[in-house]
């Protein structure tokens, strides 16, 4: 029987081979299909970008923004809404049509930089241009995993852009690459350097944003940050965007609104910017998966920046309000571009019809271990480490979700040795950042550097370990790499560390449903990665049993 559609870009993929009726993650067949169809236009609106360049001319930021955007909408579980995702395809196809008449020469072009489509061919256009278009399993395995870097790095580019950081390097390379993702002629080999390259980029990306974030709000520290709630309505923030947090906070001051942070957007009650807010409230809630129920008991609007969104209830949907390349049909959308100030006043107004928000828990949790803090307290670490005090780091950063199989991290983080420290970013540290597993002479055992892009934080503080420990390779630290992945932010991190050099990352619940048998081979040959075990096998894998 003929796949309806075919999505294997999550971990949560159907028995973790792809979803191909309806996404696991609640997308129809429709919407895949003209996600599918985004992708190609993507890529031939960045083949003709990468032969203007070669031409010597230039490529403005606004059409690098086409190129950010459209690969953020397609993310896992960032926009679910056909009209916008089909108002993308036809600003790209228009914007590709623009550009193609200024080449001098087209003749090298793939038929996706020449291809047009009208409005009323875009469903039967998708069905031939999806993943499996590429017959060689090798080849679209490859394929795939750089264009699932190249979604990962968009959403970092996106958030640099939003706080008027462009990166033409950066976006020259994006396009470059999903130009080569067209070329037949390249090599599996060729497509491998490729692969490595996208991850030095992926690099590149995060220290932007991070150099955005930090310049425009300061560097974390380390905060207490409350779990309970007040008595004011509230406005409940998810997503990642730092930008739509100011702008929301900025706009609510004084309105008797209070503004709580959820999954991903935890990290911003880091941030000192935001703290001089007193109606910025503390986090409510958990990982993206258990929105739900606990959309349902917030009572307030929430205001969903990005990625991820479950499929609401019809009980809160009225409530569920979304911005940038984040959307869902019938659910209100708060537009604005890069650099424009974006009117939330109607979500506002929502909220003070509402009820305070229902507790669900209580207590607080302590973060904001970025680099800049971290290295405050170096001498503090250095000298646990060279005591004993602290044998080995847990590198645990990366995504949650909603398989019992995630529940290992939660077992393999309690029974970790109370000698031993996890590094984490992403919402992957939900899994195990409530269960009070104490300090080592004042250093916290959970150390979360903040969202899932300041796994760059990780990666300096592993560089830094490395240069004062007069060490010649990352990989003789007393580091240890146990990673929870779930989209494909967690994959161009992954390429990150490759490049950076990190080998014997471990990598579950379930390795990639795209890799294909032999580019897993490559990937363990050349870098250990390898899947997860039980908790007590790994415990003695990491040599910490």
């Amino acid at each position: 029987m003929e796949n309806k559609m075919f999505c294997y870009q999550c971990q949560e993929t159907a028995g973790c081979k792809g979803c191909t009726v309806q996404g696991v993650c609640g997308k129809t067949a429709e919407t895949a299909g003209l996600q599918d169809l985004l992708i190609y236009v993507t890529k031939g609106l960045s083949a003709v970008t990468t032969a203007l360049r070669r031409e010597g001319k230039e490529v403005s930021a606004a059409v690098n923004h086409i190129v950010s955007v459209n690969l953020f909408t397609t993310i896992t579980n960032a926009n679910f809404d056909d009209a916008a995702i089909i108002a993308r395809i036809r600003k790209t196809l228009e914007e590709k049509q623009r550009l193609l008449s200024q080449l001098s020469d087209t003749s090298s072009l793939p038929k996706a930089a020449t291809a047009d489509f009208t409005e009323a061919e875009y469903r039967e256009a998708a069905k031939h241009v999806g993943v499996l278009a590429t017959e060689n399993e090798d080849l679209r395995s490859l394929r795939e995993l750089i264009t699932y870097g190249l979604k990962g790095l968009s959403a970092y580019t996106k958030h640099a852009n939003a706080l008027l950081k462009d990166d033409e390097a950066v976006d020259a390379f994006m396009q470059e690459a999903l130009a080569k993702t067209l070329d037949d002629s390249l090599s599996v080999e060729e497509l491998v350097a490729l692969t490595l390259e996208t991850g030095r980029f992926g690099v590149q990306g995060m220290a932007d944003l991070d150099a955005a974030n930090t310049g425009a709000y300061g560097n974390p520290e380390i905060t207490t940050v409350e779990l309970g709630v007040r008595k004011n309505p509230g406005i409940l923030i998810s997503g990642h965007d730092l930008k739509d947090l100011e702008m929301l906070l900025e706009q609510t001051e004084g309105s008797g609104v209070d503004v709580y942070t959820h999954s991903e957007m935890l990290p911003a009650q880091y941030y000192p910017f935001f703290k001089k807010f007193p109606h910025f409230a503390g986090n409510y809630g958990n990982a993206w998966w258990k929105q739900k129920e606990e959309f349902e008991s917030f009572n307030g609007p929430i205001l969903m920046t990005t990625n991820c969104i479950v499929p609401p209830r019809a009980s809160y949907k009225d409530r569920l309000w979304t911005t940038g390349a984040a959307g869902f049909p019938g659910c209100r959308h708060i537009s604005g571009e890069y650099g424009e100030k974006k009117d939330f006043s109607a979500l506002i107004a929502q909220a003070k019809t509402c009820p305070a928000p229902t507790e669900i828990e209580t207590g607080s949790i302590v973060g904001g271990f970025a680099h800049a803090q971290v290295f405050a307290l170096a001498d503090k670490i250095v000298e646990a480490v060279k005591s004993g005090a602290i044998r080995k780091f847990f590198v645990m950063a990366g995504c949650d979700g909603r398989q019992k199989a995630r529940n290992y991290y939660t077992d393999f983080a309690a029974a970790l040795p109370k000698d031993t420290v996890i590094l984490t970013a992403g919402c992957a540290k939900y899994k195990y950042n409530k269960l009070n597993l104490g300090d080592i002479n004042g250093i916290p055992r959970v150390l979360d550097a903040g969202q899932c892009n300041d796994s760059y934080s990780l990666a300096l503080i592993a560089l830094k370990l490395q240069e004062v420990f007069g060490l010649s390779d990352i990989n003789e630290l007393p580091i240890a790499f146990n990673i929870a992945w779930y989209e494909q932010k967690a994959v161009i991190v992954l390429l990150a560390l490759l490049y950076l050099g990190v080998k014997n990352i471990h990598l579950g619940p379930t390795l990639p449903a795209f890799l294909s048998p032999n580019v897993a081979k490559v990937l363990v040959e050349n870098f250990g990665i390898a899947g997860i075990g039980t908790v007590e096998e790994d415990l003695k894998l990491f040599g910490v049993a």
